[in-house]
């Protein structure tokens, strides 16, 4: 079975966070180079270039190539960030309880994936993670070719090229390393290029170490908008595996928040953490 084809994404964080997602109805979408560096986002546009010149040379298009070649050195000038939450298609998974659950002390949320595709539109998107390192087979590596059939100019300035190039950048926000690939992961992605299209002003979290940066995104507010409420959007959540929570405590605190569809959908992890951690 196809792991990608799941209806259901889990985001592995802590109780604090926790507490933002489902009391405030706010998910935060940090920014991206928290989880893997500029030089990986580099690296994806470095193998794609490479992908869309081999694939063009192949079919007798050299000058071609050498001009895709010359738009990305010319892109690769160019430094962005971009921000994005994170989601697994592994539920209750010791690595990302290890990585992403505070060590499985923390907390997993369920989200049905139907509902976060609907609520990634304009500047939102939900994008898989792609893992390998050839790029041949990454979509970009398509519409790059085509606009190289089309006859588009290879110009950066170009607002079919330039859109395209919009879209590798987002692109590169999810790629890792093929060593992560058993996380089968997506993220909800802002584009690096149209924060300003969220009409959400960014925050600021602010600790002895250092200032981080962050983007609200309503929750409650996008719900309304595809017509579910927040408890339509969790399905599940799931007490990590190494938590000292107290699972009558935490129902309580549901109960109180007025999300009691969801107290019933509270399970403790099966995951044998505790055990490997000892």
């Amino acid at each position: 079975m196809d792991r990608y084809n799941g209806a259901i994404l889990y985001h592995y964080t802590d109780f604090q966070a926790l507490d933002g997602i489902l009391r405030c109805a706010q998910l935060r979408v940090n920014n991206v180079l928290r989880m893997n560096d500029s030089a990986e986002m580099r690296h994806f546009m470095k193998r794609l270039s490479s992908a869309i010149t081999e694939r063009l040379r192949q079919e007798g298009m050299d000058p071609q190539a050498q001009a895709v070649q010359a738009l990305f050195q010319e892109e690769l000038q160019k430094e962005y960030s971009a921000f994005a939450a994170c989601f697994s298609f592994q539920r209750d998974d010791a690595a990302q309880w290890e990585r992403y659950g505070n060590r499985g002390r923390g907390i997993c949320i369920a989200f049905r994936r139907e509902y976060l595709q609907k609520i990634a539109k304009g500047s939102l998107s939900l994008q898989t993670v792609f893992y390998q390192d050839d790029m041949a087979g990454h979509p970009m590596v398509e519409v790059f070719c085509k606009l190289v059939q089309e006859g588009i100019p290879l110009s950066g300035e170009h607002p079919t090229v330039k859109q395209a190039m919009r879209d590798a950048w987002a692109c590169s926000v999810s790629f890792k390393h093929p060593s992560f690939s058993s996380e089968y992961e997506m993220r909800l992605v802002v584009s690096p290029f149209e924060r300003d299209g969220l009409g959400i002003k960014p925050c600021y979290h602010v600790t002895k170490e250092r200032i981080k940066k962050y983007y609200p995104l309503d929750l409650a507010a996008m719900c309304r908008e595809i017509g579910v409420g927040l408890e339509d959007l969790v399905s599940e959540i799931i007490i990590g595996p190494d938590s000292a929570q107290s699972l009558a405590i935490f129902q309580d605190y549901l109960r109180d928040n007025g999300l009691h569809a969801l107290v019933e959908r509270v399970a403790l992890s099966d995951c044998p953490l505790r055990q490997l951690s000892v």
